[in-house]
């Protein structure tokens, strides 16, 4: 019997304890799923079909990947990063699996509800799922 055996591995440990630790605070509290709740700020003719959408909506973070699935499409996946945190204020570098780039704005309102900010004031608000 080898006495050395599995010392190795030993100090690794203490760095895979580190580094699955690591992340943007912001990171730590986008993880999870999110539901689409509602939209804010859509013309009266829109906000029927608008919510219908925004409820079919979902956001999944786990470590640095997101999977935005929406109605009538495919689940699209892709790595991301914290670009910029200003208050609530959160700018995502979504990465596809070609390597394009797209960056994407969200308000943390609290730990269980945000809001997608898809620009002229318009928004989709998402919970949490629990």
């Amino acid at each position: 019997m080898n006495p050395l055996r599995g010392l190795p591995l030993f100090p690794v440990l203490p760095i895979l304890a580190i580094t699955a630790g690591c992340g943007h605070p912001v990171q730590r509290s986008l993880e999870g799923r999110w539901l689409g709740e509602a939209v804010e700020n859509f013309h009266d003719s829109q906000l029927a079909a608008a919510t219908g959408w925004a409820r079919g909506l979902s956001f999944e973070f786990a470590g640095s990947n997101v999977t935005v699935a929406v109605p009538a499409e495919e689940p699209r996946s892709g790595r991301y990063q914290v670009g910029s945190v200003h208050e609530s204020d959160v700018r995502l570098a979504i990465s596809d699996k070609e390597g394009k780039s797209t960056t994407t704005r969200l308000k943390l309102d609290s730990d269980h509800s945000m809001r997608w900010v898809l620009g002229d004031g318009r928004s989709v608000v998402l919970r949490r799922d629990r």
